[in-house]
């Protein structure tokens, strides 16, 4: 058998699938245009949900192939699973989202499978090359849909917002990434591992704050956060949807493998730079948030401060921290689906309305809506018993047994502080006057939601899989 046969890159299979389906899908759309973009979707739909079930019929065992660049094992499987289950559901919700908008461009689609494609391959990377050609991938598909409404003002200003900011960061994790090989001679992780020992060089310290920074840019984290409040108002409401759930898995995932596979003997090192980062994420997600009006840039700080709650577990730095960061972004990523399904349910005659005003009422005009917001809105406070509050406990119980009390106790009270925000929109929703009634919800977006609120219930009630899963994977990195 020859390294480059058929069964030698049966662990790259979603990412293959995925990299021909976009050649396929850009040539339909140069066939057909925007006539047949209701095709190209479809195959787009398709070939997203194919990925997906090709991650549960490739074999367990960890393997690496492409040189040991690329790299399958546990870990990676959880979160591409997560990442495609994200792109998924935010393609299906916006697919009737531009329909409705009477604006479909069937390069959407592309985008999403291409920016998907790159995320993929940064969960798998096991170098500092294919790190970088990962997120440059999905970066660059990300620029464009950011800006996709060519048309509108405030989705070509939040476009060209993340370019600019999102090339700089780039450039700072690339910076980064050369100090790391010029110091160590190598851009294989477990090289990298085995000479990053002791009392790390100055010039080794650098380079790794610099790719932290490129990370913390992509993950949204303080103080490379200023992008995204701009960016998810501006953003088409399905845009900014994908932006806070499938990146945001693939990302954390590079985050964790870079911290916990190339630089397990000096966490000394970058335990200070993430407890920081998960500190000023959680104070000021849960602090700005405060005076929003807006309920997308509400979600962006709501985002910010999870991101921060997640990155407590990664700071302990052990099996435990990781296995809480795993639940803790699974939770949220159903959580996130599921709110973003009702605000794009906020349409009346007129056109979308983002202000969380305009929610007034609605346990009087849509119930059914009303009680799956109100689930959501108290699981993302940390409100037990639903999902949301065993997420928070599970990082913040590894952050105990890892000697870091005091971090665990700021994680404690910002995320009181955020409650009042979440809180704020049910009482809209259950004690102001109606202002109006919302047009019916799409079938898409009722599935999403419904979905969500039952799995935040449901996770409460048998929370075995999930966290048995998040073991397992966990396992498999250290």
């Amino acid at each position: 058998m020859t390294p480059f046969s058929f069964p030698a890159l049966l662990p790259a299979a979603p990412e293959l699938l995925l990299a021909g389906g976009a050649l396929v899908l850009v040539l339909l759309g140069a066939i057909g245009g925007d006539r047949r973009g209701h095709v190209v979707n479809g195959v787009a739909l398709a070939i997203l949900i194919a990925a997906l079930g090709l991650l549960f019929w490739l074999p367990g065992e960890r393997s690496t192939i492409f040189n040991g660049s690329f790299l399958v094992d546990g870990f990676a499987v959880f979160f591409k699973i997560l990442t495609l289950i994200g792109s998924i559901a935010t393609l299906t919700m916006g697919l009737q989202f531009f329909k409705t908008e009477k604006f479909e461009r069937y390069e959407f689609s592309i985008l999403i499978v291409l920016a998907t494609l790159g995320m993929l391959l940064m969960i798998s990377a096991n170098d500092l090359i294919a790190l970088y050609l990962g997120l440059e991938l999905q970066s660059l598909a990300a620029y464009v849909i950011a800006a996709i409404h060519r048309d509108n003002v405030r989705s070509t200003e939040a476009g060209l917002k993340y370019f600019v900011l999102g090339a700089l960061s780039s450039g700072m994790l690339l910076y980064g990434a050369s100090l790391i090989y010029g110091y160590t001679g190598t851009v294989r992780f477990e090289g990298i591992a085995q000479i990053a020992t002791g009392t790390p060089s100055l010039g080794l310290v650098f380079g790794l704050v610099f790719v932290f920074a490129g990370l913390a840019f992509k993950v949204s984290a303080v103080p490379f956060h200023m992008w995204t409040p701009d960016v998810y108002e501006g953003a088409p409401t399905p845009v900014t949807a994908f932006f806070a759930s499938a990146p945001k898995m693939a990302a954390m995932a590079l985050f964790v493998r870079v911290a916990i596979d190339a630089f397990p003997n000096i966490q000394d090192s970058w335990q200070q730079i993430v407890t920081f980062i998960a500190i000023a994420s959680m104070a000021l997600g849960s602090f700005a948030a405060i005076g929003q009006r807006n309920i997308k840039r509400l979600m962006a700080y709501s985002s910010i401060g999870h991101i921060g709650f997640a990155l407590v577990g990664l700071a302990a730095g052990t099996e435990e921290g990781v296995k809480g960061v795993l639940i803790y972004l699974a939770i949220y990523l159903a959580m996130t689906l599921g709110t973003f399904a009702c605000i794009m349910a906020m349409r009346r005659k007129e056109g979308m309305v983002e202000d969380i005003a305009e929610l007034s009422g609605l346990a009087r005009t849509k119930p059914a809506m009303a009680l799956c917001f109100l689930v959501l809105m108290f699981s993302l406070a940390g409100i037990p018993p639903l999902a949301g509050f065993y997420a928070k406990y599970y990082v913040f119980t590894a952050a105990i047994q890892a000697g870091l009390y005091w971090l665990a106790v700021i994680g404690v009270v910002t995320s009181v502080v955020g409650a009042f925000y979440y809180l704020r929109v049910v009482k809209i929703m259950y004690f102001d006057d109606p202002k109006g009634h919302f047009e019916p919800m799409a079938f898409e977006l009722r599935t999403v939601l419904a979905l969500s609120s039952i799995a935040i219930v449901l996770f409460g009630i048998y929370p075995l899989p999930l966290t048995e899963a998040a073991a397992a994977a966990a396992r498999s990195l250290f």
